[in-house]
């Protein structure tokens, strides 16, 4: 669980990179949309379909973009993380 003092030594100033999962599967041609992010699609033991995308966004501007065209695509956001540099 995230604690208030894990929060203030997150950075939000600059580019970061980030993995954002969704239910559902996102073709490639939706990456000039979604900032260029790479795009993979796995089928889950239920059948269903989860998007994860990857890429380095600019700023949290960026960040909000994808996710709001996320939302407007009705996609179900199951995860939304940083990923850290060394990692």
């Amino acid at each position: 669980m995230t604690t208030t003092s894990d929060i203030k030594d997150i950075e939000f100033g600059g580019p970061a990179t980030y993995r954002i999962v969704v239910k559902g599967e996102l073709g490639d041609t939706w990456r000039d949309r979604l900032a260029g992010m790479a795009i993979s699609v796995v089928e889950t033991e239920t059948g269903t379909s989860r998007s994860t995308l990857v890429g380095l966004l600019r700023d949290q501007a960026q960040l909000n973009g994808v996710l709001e065209t996320l939302y407007g695509l009705h996609l179900p956001i199951l995860r939304v993380e940083k990923v850290e540099e060394d990692a």
